[in-house]
């Protein structure tokens, strides 16, 4: 009898096998496509040598994360590249604010008015990434802080509303730019835990970068494929599990799946009908016959551009998506990964995405005004176009059953839900089935390419373990 099996092989997935291979645990995973990658996959989508990223391609939480930092995953093949600008955020008027690895150097783009005010906000936390991410997504229960004050004071300036943090901005560009860091949870800006969603964001960025991995987002997922077949663990690909009787026996079973698919499959009837699905994502892949012809300087050196020229419009843009009516004007987050990395497409050519925000399960078409959006901060940009590929919600979730509805972080990061997943417990990935366990970003602390959901559930599992073992 294995110790324990995996259900998908997602980053989170693969993450748990690992941890649990890594403490001397026998383990298998096994995947319904025939890649392993989740949410963390590369594919030519448009036309031959251009290598897109289906969903996430810039990984803060990534480089950022505790789990990884504790894997030697360049020895398989993970290399971060580092744009020289982490994130622009072009506005109207041909300007730009940056978010960059320099505080001085961001805080000096959104104007002097609140140069002082950003500085006065990161600077208590500066220095701190590693513990405070550490203490930030661990489980109380199962790792005490390192540092309790730091993560108190971090606490004090992130769960109050970013609607409440904006006041303290004195103009809009600051606003806007801080208001678009907050949108990548898709959340409206007036829920709890806000503030603490755009402060991490920009505290990663002078911490530790905005990376992509060279090769694209698949480099993750293999490298932890690999790490895992040295540690003696197995991963079996184009194997759908339909129910629990599907999988070889095993004293525990861990679902990097959406807790819909887990309770269907594992036969845990309405345990999980309270969990909301938020949001959903509209995505378009381009290959282009150049690089985005952006008007503003900035963004032509950044590998992330948010555009959304003021808070009011970003705003808008979320309440529409979130209220159920697809925006007329969204906000969108832009990734450029051939400017850091030319290995993604054919000598002089680019890819690039951008995706909008629309309510859950729309089948409509956001192209043109994702694409009306692009051209006012980047005129010209259609005649670069040589092929797209669209993604709205149904076909999100046909590419990913995790993206219930289209939604990317699944399960809405808003409310409560943001900080209580799945359930308000203190077991977050247990369930009512004692050898079941939650590992997806259905679980604390969420949605991200960090595998730190299953770096919870591992440990989870290995003390159950243990305690079974000492019996």
């Amino acid at each position: 009898m294995l110790d324990a099996v995996v259900v998908g092989a997602g980053p989170n997935g693969l993450t748990a096998a690992v941890e649990l291979a890594r403490r001397g645990r026998t383990v298998e995973v096994f995947e319904a496509k025939e890649t392993v990658g989740g949410g963390a996959r590369t594919e030519e989508l448009t036309l031959p040598g251009f290598r897109h990223d289906p969903c996430s391609a810039v990984h803060p939480l990534g480089i950022g994360s505790p789990a990884f930092a504790a894997m030697p995953l360049d020895r398989y093949g993970l290399e971060w590249l580092h744009p020289e600008l982490p994130m622009a955020h072009p506005f109207d008027d041909g300007t730009a604010a940056v978010l960059s690895r320099s505080v001085a150097e961001t805080a000096a783009s959104l104007g002097p008015r609140d140069a002082g005010t950003y500085r006065r906000l990161l600077s208590p936390h500066l220095g701190t990434w590693d513990v405070l991410v550490r203490d930030f997504m661990s489980l109380p229960l199962t790792a005490l802080p390192r540092d309790p004050v730091g993560l108190a004071r971090f606490a004090a300036a992130g769960l109050p509303p970013y609607s409440w943090l904006m006041r303290r901005f004195r103009d809009d560009r600051a606003r806007a730019m801080m208001a678009g860091l907050v949108a990548h949870v898709i959340a409206p800006l007036s829920g709890i835990a806000t503030s603490g969603v755009g402060l991490l964001f920009a505290l990663a960025a002078h911490e530790k970068g905005w990376p992509l991995p060279r090769g694209g987002s698949q480099s993750i997922a293999d490298a932890l494929a690999r790490y895992l077949a040295d540690l003696g663990g197995t991963v079996h690909t184009g194997f759908e599990v339909k129910r629990l009787d599907d999988l070889p026996p095993a004293r525990a079973y861990l679902f990097d799946t959406s807790p819909t698919a887990l309770a269907r499959i594992a036969g845990l009837g309405r345990s999980y009908e309270n969990y909301r699905y938020g949001a959903a994502a509209f995505k378009i892949d381009y290959a282009l016959d150049g690089p985005v012809p952006w008007t503003a300087q900035e963004p032509r050196r950044a590998g992330t551009v948010q555009i959304g020229p003021s808070s009011r419009e970003i705003a808008t843009a979320l309440g529409r998506a979130t209220g159920g009516s697809a925006p007329t004007t969204p906000f969108l987050i832009t990734a450029q990964p051939s400017l850091v990395d030319p290995s993604r497409a054919p000598e002089g050519k680019h890819v690039f995405w951008a995706y909008g925000h629309v309510p859950n399960g729309w089948d409509g078409d956001l192209t043109d005004a994702i694409e009306r959006q692009i051209e006012r901060f980047a005129p010209g940009f259609r005649d670069r176009v040589l092929a797209r590929a669209t993604a709205g919600p149904p076909q999100l979730e046909a590419r990913n059953a995790n993206y219930v509805g289209g939604d990317i972080a699944c399960g809405a990061a808003a409310g409560l839900q943001l900080l209580l997943r799945p359930t308000v417990s203190l077991f977050p990935h247990r369930t009512r089935h004692p050898s079941v366990f939650l590992c997806s970003a259905a679980s604390w602390p969420g949605p991200g390419v960090h595998g730190m959901s299953g770096h919870n559930a591992a440990k989870a599992v290995w003390r159950a373990l243990r305690e079974a073992d000492a019996r």
